[in-house]
């Protein structure tokens, strides 16, 4: 009942004039429900017609196959015909614990499965990928967004310095979850002028 709520939320959402609705991932904890958010964007990608969706979001490092992420996501995108927008997280303890993912190597994994996962969406195949943490003889994705490059990519986090600032590195807006107004006010001044250190707008 739950999770079907959760679907007929979101469609309410749409049918009240919402240009976005957001999913949440969260593993091996009651405080989100939400642990397999590409199922629910998938479903809401075809039972709905012109609300964005944003996942907030693919928790990178516990992935060990960022190849089938990048399909999946890809997949999602044409079902919805260019309406997906990806976000990257590094996740929590409890992602990486749960998931037998080395927590040490959290940063390394997030920085590799994501340039990877760029790489699988705008560039054709074949190709080889010899990684620190992922290694693949053989990559040819056929799945590929339907946006052009890609979907544009949303880094949602929790005043994390580091994060905000590859994000501003690579343009994605770096969006604040759960912080209180003064930390959040604080963390958007610091992306905005170290974009312009970088010159970006």
């Amino acid at each position: 009942e739950l999770y079907n709520r959760y679907i007929d939320e979101k469609i309410a959402l749409e049918e009240n004039g919402f240009d976005v609705v957001c999913l949440n991932e969260h593993h091996s904890t009651p405080f989100c429900m939400g642990g397999v958010v590409n199922v629910e964007a998938a479903i809401l990608a075809r039972v709905t017609k012109k609300v964005k969706i944003a996942l907030i979001g693919n928790v990178l490092p516990i992935h060990d196959d960022p190849l089938w992420l990048a399909e999946q996501l890809a997949t999602i995108d044409m079902f919805s015909h260019g309406r997906l927008i990806p976000g990257w997280v590094r996740g929590t303890g409890r992602e990486s614990y749960s998931h037998n993912a080395p927590p040490h190597y959290n940063w390394e994994r997030y920085n590799e499965a994501h340039d990877f996962i760029v790489k699988a969406w705008t560039e054709p195949g074949p190709w080889r990928w010899e990684g620190k943490h992922f290694q693949y003889r053989y990559v040819n994705p056929w799945a590929r967004p339907y946006q052009s490059p890609h979907p544009q990519m949303w880094i949602p986090g929790t005043v994390s310095r580091r994060t905000m600032e590859w994000a501003a590195e690579r343009s994605y807006p770096y969006i604040m979850l759960a912080t209180e107004i003064e930390a959040t006010r604080q963390s958007f001044e610091q992306y905005h002028e170290y974009s312009a250190e970088l010159g970006k707008k």
